[in-house]
């Protein structure tokens, strides 16, 4: 969804689970390495702390700091993308990842968005969430994620 001078990406899921549950999986090294196609975020998980995005030989992919953290309801993050020189030219995105109970699901809401229009930056977030939330929601409700490797790199 692109409107004037900026573009934004907006995904909306529902997982058979628990607020809770879903926030840790969000925000645990170990657990988010299983869904994640083997990738460590880092962060201390509290308003202002650095966060990062590394491929599991260490290299950086995003970078970025919280800037709101409610858990586990709600979290922002300023997001820098490093890998890629024309998606890193583009400058810092703000990444809004929001947790509601309904029934007995969590609905999670990524909201991606950067100020300008026809941005590098999120066709390729509107990629990737996908695939990652699905694996997420995999693997919270079978134990098993739903794709092994990301069929883009």
């Amino acid at each position: 969804m692109r409107a004037a001078g900026k573009s934004r990406f907006v995904y909306v899921t529902y997982i058979r689970s628990t607020p809770q549950k879903v926030w840790k999986a969000l925000t645990d090294p170990a657990f988010i390495r299983q869904y994640w196609f083997g990738m460590d975020i880092q962060s201390g998980w509290k308003k202002g702390s650095p966060w990062k995005m590394l491929l599991p030989d260490g290299k950086p992919t995003d970078t970025g700091r919280i800037l709101e953290i409610d858990p586990p309801r709600r979290m922002v993050i300023h997001w820098q993308h490093e890998w890629q020189k024309a998606i890193k030219a583009e400058g810092p995105a703000r990444c809004s990842i929001e947790l509601k109970k309904v029934q007995s699901s969590v609905r999670v809401s990524i909201i991606h968005e950067i100020g300008r229009p026809k941005s590098k930056l999120i066709d390729a977030v509107a990629g990737g969430w996908p695939l990652i939330l699905s694996n997420l929601k995999s693997l919270l409700e079978t134990g098993k994620i739903a794709v092994k490797e990301h069929p883009g790199h």
